[in-house]
C-alpha cells in the first residue's frame, strides 16, 4: 500500500511512526501548506516526494491510501476530495465537526467501495478488546449501570507545555478557532470506549457543558477562552443500561486518563488506561458475592493503522468506520443542543 500524509503535525508524526514498521506499506507522499515542514516531514521518513497542496498531490496520484491529519475542521472537505480521487482514507478524530459532513463521508465511501476508518486511537488499548468479550461472551451478563471518565489536567499543570503561551493548546479553548471544548476533542474518544466495550449504541443523551475562567476576560491575544473545559452527560443505551460519562481538562492529578466501569448482573469489569499503561479488573462468578476484584492479564492487539493496511488489502472496510464515527458525532451534536435546551434527546430519528 502505497500511502500519503496529509499534513505533518504533531499527530502526523505518530502516524508515521505507526505505519513505517508495516510490512508492505511505502511512504509516496506528504502534504503541508508550509514548504519547509513539508520537506522536513518527507526527508525525517524517507517519503518519495513532498507536495504544499492536496490539490497537488491528487494530480500526481501514485498512491493507493491518504492518512488525514489535518486540522479538525478540514477533515471533511479534504477527505471528500481524496474519496472523489478513489483514494482508500485513514482519518484522524472526530470524523467532522458535525454529524451531517461525518455521514456525507460515510455514505461517500460506501459507495465508491472504498475504505473509511478513523483513528479512535483507545481501540488499540487490549484491556479494552478484553473487556469486550466478557461482554459478548455472556460473562458480564445483562449490562445495567455504566460509568465512564476522560480526565486531563493540562489546564492545571505543564506537563504537555504551557497552554497560556502555546497556541496548540490555546486554539482547544476558543469556539472561533474550531473548537467545541472538551465534548469535541475528547468526546468521541470516551464515548467510543464505552459503546465498543459494552457492544451496544447510545439511545439518549443530556449534557451540561462548563468553560471556567481562566485569564483576564477570558481572553489571551487573538483567543477567547470560551469552548468547554468540562462536560457531564448522562446516557440511556439501546442494550437498556444507564450511564453517566463526564470530562475534564481540570482533573488535577490526571495527565491522561480514561476509566470505565461496567455492572452486569452476572459481573463486572472496571478499565484503567493511564499515560503509563493500562489495567482490567474483574469481578465475576462466585467473586460477585464477596466482592472480590482480580487483575487480569491481556494479549496485544493489533493497532488501526494495522487494521487499516488490512482492511485496504482485503478490500473492505473494518472498524472504526467512518459509518461508527459518525453515529458518535451524532451523540456529540445533541450533547450541545441539551444544554442549550435542558432537555433529554433521543438519537433515533434526529437529524
Amino acid at each position: 500500500m502505497r500511502l500519503l500524509i496529509l499534513g505533518t503535525g504533531h499527530m502526523a508524526s505518530a502516524h508515521a511512526r505507526n505505519f513505517i514498521d508495516i510490512e508492505g506499506v511505502a511512504f509516496a507522499g506528504a502534504v503541508d501548506v508550509d514548504k519547509g515542514r513539508a520537506e522536513a516531514f518527507r526527508d525525517k521518513y524517507s517519503f518519495e516526494r513532498a507536495f504544499t497542496s492536496l490539490e497537488d498531490a491528487l494530480a500526481w496520484g501514485e498512491f493507493d491510501a491518504v492518512a488525514n491529519v489535518t486540522p479538525d475542521s478540514a477533515h471533511h472537505s479534504t477527505t471528500m476530495q481524496c474519496l472523489a480521487a478513489g483514494k482508500h482514507v485513514f482519518c484522524e478524530k472526530p470524523l467532522a465537526t458535525n454529524y451531517h459532513d461525518a455521514m456525507e463521508m460515510a455514505e461517500t465511501a460506501e459507495n465508491a467501495n472504498l475504505v473509511g476508518m478513523v483513528n479512535l486511537t483507545y481501540r488499540n488499548v487490549a484491556q479494552l478488546q478484553t473487556a469486550r468479550r466478557l461482554v459478548t461472551s455472556g460473562q458480564i451478563g445483562k449490562i445495567r449501570h455504566v460509568e465512564a471518565s476522560y480526565l486531563q489536567s493540562w489546564l492545571v499543570s505543564k506537563v504537555w507545555g504551557d497552554w497560556r503561551t502555546e497556541s496548540q493548546w490555546l486554539w482547544r479553548l476558543s469556539k472561533q478557532h474550531g473548537s467545541n471544548g472538551t465534548l469535541g476533542d475528547v468526546g468521541v474518544h470516551i464515548l467510543d470506549f464505552v459503546v465498543y466495550a459494552t457492544d451496544t449504541e447510545i439511545d439518549e443523551v443530556f449534557c451540561r457543558l462548563k468553560a471556567f475562567d481562566k485569564a483576564d476576560g477570558n481572553r489571551i491575544g487573538e483567543y477567547q477562552l470560551d469552548a468547554n473545559d468540562s462536560f457531564t452527560m448522562t446516557v440511556s443505551f439501546t442494550n437498556g443500561a444507564l450511564g453517566v460519562v463526564h470530562s475534564s481538562r481540570w482533573a488535577t492529578g490526571h495527565v491522561n486518563e480514561l476509566r470505565l466501569r461496567v455492572y452486569g448482573d452476572k459481573g463486572s469489569f472496571e478499565i484503567q488506561h493511564r499515560h503509563d499503561g493500562s489495567k482490567l479488573f474483574v469481578c465475576l462468578g462466585d467473586d460477585i458475592e464477596t466482592a472480590i476484584w482480580k487483575e487480569i492479564d491481556v494479549e496485544p492487539v493489533p493497532t488501526n493503522y494495522q487494521r487499516f493496511v488490512e482492511a485496504v488489502g482485503q478490500g473492505r472496510t473494518l472498524e472504526p468506520s467512518f459509518r461508527h464515527a459518525a453515529k458518535l458525532q451524532k451523540a456529540i451534536d445533541l450533547a450541545t443542543v441539551t444544554e442549550v435546551d435542558r432537555k433529554e434527546h433521543r438519537l433515533e430519528g434526529s437529524a
